[in-house]
């Protein structure tokens, strides 16, 4: 598995559901890719002031991210799709 570095996190997108609330069936290339995901690992946090702050997300989360996040690098590892994107890109926890 990777380890993310300083203050990324590794995702893995949670699907949308593929119809409306009226039964139409959306198809796969009209669909927009989902921002959520559950954290599958996380970095150790950045260095500010010679002192790292720890990251605010724990592996297992259910996340909110920016849809168009700046740093996002979608990632396939072992024949899975990841997400990989900054802590800073992530909106809030889900609970």
């Amino acid at each position: 598995m990777l380890k993310p570095l300083n203050n990324y996190v590794l995702l893995q997108r949670i699907e949308e559901e593929n119809k409306t609330a009226g039964g139409i069936i959306i198809p796969d290339n009209a669909r927009e890719k989902p921002s959520r995901g559950t954290v599958i690992a996380v970095g150790d946090g950045v260095i500010e002031n010679g002192a790292r702050i720890p990251m605010s997300v724990a592996v297992g989360d259910t996340v909110l991210f920016a849809k168009w996040a700046a740093s996002a690098n979608e990632v396939k590892i072992d024949g899975v799709d990841y997400v990989l994107i900054k802590e800073s890109d992530i909106l809030g926890i889900l609970k």
